[in-house]
């Protein structure tokens, strides 16, 4: 492997697989990108990709790094180790796997730990920004691992992010830090949908409560953002209600392990659970205000 990694591949075409991997080609580096999707795949090799397929095995041999951006811990582990010969058994060695998806702590040492086995280094860098920041290659990527790695992907983070934080050189630190924005980003969701279906309740003009909260001191990110969601009564999930159930669960996984109290990241779980338990699981998380009884949301114009 020389100083800078060639070819990357890219397993998970979803919104925020595609716009990495869009950024990549952008940027003049030779991309693969994988998907179960042949939409998916077909698009990628139409805006540019070296080659696309259902199945990274059958070009393991060319690729000096992966990038995994699927949905959780048990597909990355799917990918990598599941099978007759599994893929890590068809990488080259000194392959370069970097984890975008968000996991606990303790699962990426343990993918680590398993990789070395194959002599494949593992890059733990979680990822935050939406579909959006990842088409214009300006994501916030919360990085850890050995820093010689670093400096074979530096075209690579740099095509993909606008500010990448390196929060040391153990595997796990950048998924704690990433769980720990979520814990934020689930919180501050969970009370956005709080605070305006109060506002229904009340009687509130919601477009005045939007207007009023986004010029004032209790807005954020999440509240000018998923609300705004709730106003055009659009539930098509940019990030849906499971996701938060699993990172609030990963949230709860990690305050268990400190044996640390986080009453707040709690409640805002059992809301997504409850939401996703009424059946609002695959839509956009801030569906998570339907379970408010007794109110009028806005619904969908035609």
């Amino acid at each position: 492997m020389g100083k800078f990694v060639k070819n990357v591949g890219v397993i998970g075409l979803g919104s925020m697989g595609m716009g990495i991997a869009q950024s990549l080609i952008k940027n003049n580096i030779p991309t693969y990108g994988f998907d179960l999707n042949q939409d998916a795949c077909e698009s990628l090799l139409a805006n540019g990709a070296k080659a696309t397929g259902q199945n990274a095995a059958e070009f393991a041999q060319q690729l000096d790094a992966l990038l995994l951006v699927v949905v959780n811990g048990r597909q990355v582990e799917s990918i990598l180790f599941a099978g007759e010969t599994p893929l890590v058994e068809q990488l080259r060695p000194e392959t370069i796997i970097v984890l975008h998806s968000t996991l606990s702590a303790e699962q990426t040492k343990h993918i680590a730990q398993r990789l070395s086995a194959y002599q494949l280094a593992l890059v733990d860098a979680p990822i935050s920004g939406g579909a959006l920041k990842a088409s214009e290659g300006k994501l916030t990527v919360m990085a850890s691992g050995s820093p010689v790695l670093f400096e074979s992907l530096a075209e690579v983070f740099n095509a993909i992010s606008e500010r990448l934080y390196r929060v040391g050189d153990e595997v796990g630190l950048g998924s704690t830090v990433k769980t720990i924005h979520q814990l934020l980003a689930g919180v501050h969701i969970a009370v956005a949908a709080e605070s305006m279906a109060l506002a229904a309740k009340a009687g509130i003009d919601l477009d005045v409560m939007y207007d009023v909260v986004t010029h004032a001191a209790g807005n954020s990110w999440m509240f000018e953002n998923r609300m705004q969601h709730v106003l055009d009564g659009d539930y098509t999930p940019k990030s849906s209600v499971d996701i938060f159930v699993k990172d609030l669960g990963l949230v709860m996984e990690t305050g268990k392990a400190l044996n640390f109290p986080l009453p707040l990241a709690a409640t805002a779980h059992q809301m997504f659970i409850s939401a996703s338990n009424e059946g609002f699981g695959h839509q956009d998380d801030s569906a998570v205000i339907k379970t408010f009884k007794g109110i009028s949301l806005p619904e969908k114009k035609a």
